[in-house]
């Protein structure tokens, strides 16, 4: 029985002294992926439709203007670009909804440019290339932040101060030179293109302004007497009139269009 004992002990000893030289190590490996998925995040508060209703001489005249219609807010990953533009079925003028009897004269036309509606932002755009440090107030006009046009007698039209950009393509993006809502053609980031990641959330705003992340839109439209839309151009470097000229003039009746908002990353 002593023997038998004294044979255990020294088994236990000689395992003491085999760990002590050779540690025994198991391990298991955990692949970790990160996947960053561009986020653009566009919410918009509006009422479904905005309606212009011109049955007093005084609103040809003067025009009708709906402020703060449209309110945006941005939230993206990535850089970003912000755009208006107007389209339709044809791409070029306002859909017909509802003629008021057949047409008056030789002169009357339904054919009614999109330009006829106009924009105005608030904040100016700060990435549109020209600093950031100031609205951009001298053509061309790349984004709406300039005042609607104070309607003086006799009336002269600056050309594309505010007429809303338009396309029958409307998700092929405007060119340089013409309007943003924030941001511009081209790939750099910061104050010469697309503004940088960020939400309207978290952006802390400076003193007496909103952030770079929303804006508040407002509509005018001014028929004139007759009703030829003299404010209605196209954008870009050198706008181009796209309303009537008299004696044309634009016939009675209930027209349409649609006006997309396109936040798009940094093109």
């Amino acid at each position: 029985m002593k023997k038998l004992v004294f044979l255990v002990s020294v088994i236990s000893l000689t395992l003491v002294s085999f760990i002590g030289k050779a540690q025994l190590i198991d391990e298991k490996n955990v692949t970790v992926t990160m996947d960053l998925q561009p986020v653009l995040q566009l919410n918009m508060t509006t009422p479904d439709q905005t309606e212009f209703v011109f049955d007093e001489i005084s609103k040809y005249y003067a025009g009708i203007i709906k402020y703060g219609a449209t309110i945006l807010k941005v939230s993206s990953s990535v850089s970003w670009d912000l755009y208006a533009v107007g389209t339709s079925t044809t791409g070029t003028s306002w859909d017909i909804q509802q003629a008021y009897g057949a047409a008056i004269g030789g002169n009357s036309t339904n054919v009614i440019p999109l330009s006829a509606l106009e924009l105005h932002q608030y904040p100016f755009n700060k990435y549109c290339g020209l600093g950031g440090a100031v609205p951009p107030a001298v053509a061309p006009f790349v984004d709406y932040s300039n005042s609607f046009q104070v309607l003086t007698q006799p009336f002269v039209a600056v050309g594309g101060k505010n007429a809303i950009y338009h396309s029958a393509t409307p998700y092929t993006a405007p060119a340089v030179g013409e309007h943003y809502i924030q941001g511009t053609k081209g790939t750099a980031v910061g104050t010469d293109f697309g503004a940088p990641g960020g939400s309207y959330l978290t952006a802390q705003p400076v003193a007496g302004t909103f952030s770079d992340y929303y804006f508040i839109i407002d509509y005018r439209i001014v028929p004139g007497l007759p009703a030829v839309f003299p404010l209605a151009f196209s954008g870009g470097a050198a706008p181009v009139f796209e309303g009537l000229t008299p004696p044309s003039y634009a016939e009675p009746g209930v027209y349409s269009m649609d006006v997309k908002y396109i936040l798009l990353e940094d093109q």
